[in-house]
């Protein structure tokens, strides 16, 4: 295996439990995420009052996910809006080359 992409364990507190995790990835952004994580659970629990681990976490979760739905809607419309301005560029240098192959010819006339 790829020493790069080998999995290694980094050590996270994520409400306040301990978790080893292996990744490839970057250790210090595993850690951010984790801190991440981390610190939304406390903002959920110390919003929602006396919750435990798992509601806190299937909270987050549900934060995520909307975050990562309305992201996903984003770059859907970024994508068409990419692809229509794709084809208005196509649609344009069509043009401009038919345009310059019609003045050719009417030179050499």
């Amino acid at each position: 295996m790829d020493e790069a992409h080998e999995k290694r364990p980094i050590r996270v507190t994520i409400y306040n439990q301990a978790f080893t995790i292996l990744s490839s990835d970057d250790p210090g952004e595993v850690q951010d995420l984790a801190r991440r994580v981390d610190e939304l659970m406390f903002s959920i629990a110390a919003r929602a009052g006396n919750v435990d681990s798992t509601r806190a976490a299937v909270l987050a979760c549900l934060h995520m996910a909307d975050q990562l739905r309305t992201l996903e809607r984003e770059l859907t419309r970024l994508r068409e809006r990419v692809d229509s301005k794709s084809r208005e560029f196509s649609t344009l240098l069509d043009q401009i080359v038919r345009d310059d192959e019609d003045a050719g010819r009417q030179n050499q006339g």
